[in-house]
């Protein structure tokens, strides 16, 4: 069976709303009644793969915050043509690149510590 590419997304408030009208699938008095052991081993990494940790982040992201920023017109307007919520877009950039130095000082800092 091939795996659906339908990516759905639901901010809080719609999903505190359809657990309220019942519209969970998922079956929490048995996921609770797991151990740890059985929920590892109900994973499917062949299917799902394993979890790179390199590219998480701890916790749920904060609220955003309005900043007033200067850019160049022509970085605008490409992130406008590729299509709608290019703000968010531009975020996801700034976070990979923040994320690849985070990585990269944390590679430095084991080097020195090794060093």
């Amino acid at each position: 069976m091939e795996k659906s590419e339908r990516i759905v997304r639901y901010t809080a408030d719609q999903l505190d709303e359809m657990l309220r009208r019942g519209e969970s699938q998922t079956d929490w008095a048995r996921v609770d009644a797991m151990t740890e052991e059985e929920l590892e081993a109900s994973i499917d990494v062949e299917e799902e793969g394993e979890f790179d940790l390199s590219n998480g982040w701890p916790g749920i992201p904060g609220p955003k915050q309005e900043v007033t920023i200067c850019l160049d017109a022509d970085i605008i307007e490409w992130f406008k043509a590729q299509g709608g919520d290019y703000q968010r877009r531009m975020n996801d950039v700034l976070r990979d690149h923040v994320a690849a130095r985070m990585r990269q000082q944390v590679l430095a800092a084991a080097g020195r510590a090794r060093g």
